[in-house]
């Protein structure tokens, strides 16, 4: 049963990780300012996920919102700060860069996860982790000199963020936690206007893609990854999606021709490595431990 569980959670945060892929290409193809376009893509994502809930669970949605409680209201606003800070990093920095450094997620999470909800790092997670920070340290080598530095620190930043987030995730994992991520959207509504938003400067062609981006890419995916944290820990989730900086740069690079760095190439080639060895090794581990229990 417990090797079932860690498969369903596997396969639901991968498929989230595909879903979610294209963002960076989304937001790499709009022409607006960074305010601008999070105000349009926090607006639209939070209400169509909040209308999609509706129709699922039409009366009882408010006591689903009630329910998320202090750790909702904790996830919904780590998330809207980490959103601000991952769409700072993308205007500021290469997709390669944004979505590489980001793969820090996991050592922020193994660390928040252990200092306070006590969960324990397996020795294959912790050498993940730290073989990930080697590549993080890769490209921060050759940012110091240039002026993508300022963005690899805000997506170092947003990476804290999320890792603190997938930690909440799966404290609440008794709950449902997916009317946080709406919250999240609408409380990153009013960051954007005092930063200097214009809402109505956005263009037809932008508000095309904020479409596709808000209503589709960004609720589902995040709804996924939300569900997929309740099976598995969270530096295990955060590893994942990982994927992510494989698919997304390479999305950007044949799409827009934005060619990443020879440093982030080798670092994201050694981040994907490292994540496909280690969901090997996490799933021949828990296929052991079960038979264990069996026998």
């Amino acid at each position: 049963m417990a090797t079932k569980t860690h498969q369903r959670g596997l396969l639901i945060t991968l498929f989230a990780v595909l879903i979610l892929s294209p963002d960076a290409l989304l937001v790499k193809l709009m022409h607006c300012d960074a305010w601008t376009m999070l105000f349009w893509r926090s607006l639209i994502s939070g209400t169509s996920l909040t209308l999609g809930l509706g129709l699922i669970y039409h009366r009882r949605l408010w006591p689903l919102i009630v329910q998320i409680g202090r750790y909702g209201l904790i996830s919904a606003l780590v998330t809207a700060c980490g959103s601000l800070l991952f769409i700072g990093a993308l205007y500021r920095t290469t997709a390669a860069n944004t979505l590489v450094i980001l793969a820090a997620t996991p050592l922020f999470a193994a660390l928040i996860g252990r200092l306070f909800i006590q969960e324990k790092i397996a020795r294959y997670t912790l050498v993940a982790i730290i073989t990930t920070t080697g590549g993080i340290l890769l490209i921060f080598a050759d940012s110091f000199s240039t002026a993508s530095l300022t963005g690899n620190l805000m997506a170092l930043a947003a990476s804290s963020l999320w890792g603190a987030n997938l930690v909440v995730l799966r404290r609440a994992r008794r709950l449902n936690m997916i009317p946080a991520i709406g919250l999240g959207s609408f409380l990153a509504i009013p960051l954007c206007l005092l930063l200097g938003a214009d809402p109505l400067s956005i263009s037809p062609h932008d508000l095309s893609l904020l479409t596709v981006q808000g209503a589709l890419v960004l609720p589902v995916s995040f709804a996924l990854i939300t569900l997929g944290s309740r099976y598995l820990p969270a530096a295990e989730v955060s590893l994942v999606l990982l994927l992510e900086t494989l698919l997304g740069p390479l999305w950007v690079w044949l799409l827009v021709g934005e060619v990443p760095g020879r440093l982030t190439l080798g670092a994201g080639f050694f981040i994907f490595l490292t994540l496909l060895i280690h969901s090997l090794v996490a799933l021949r581990v828990e296929a052991a431990r079960n038979r264990a229990t069996t026998c």
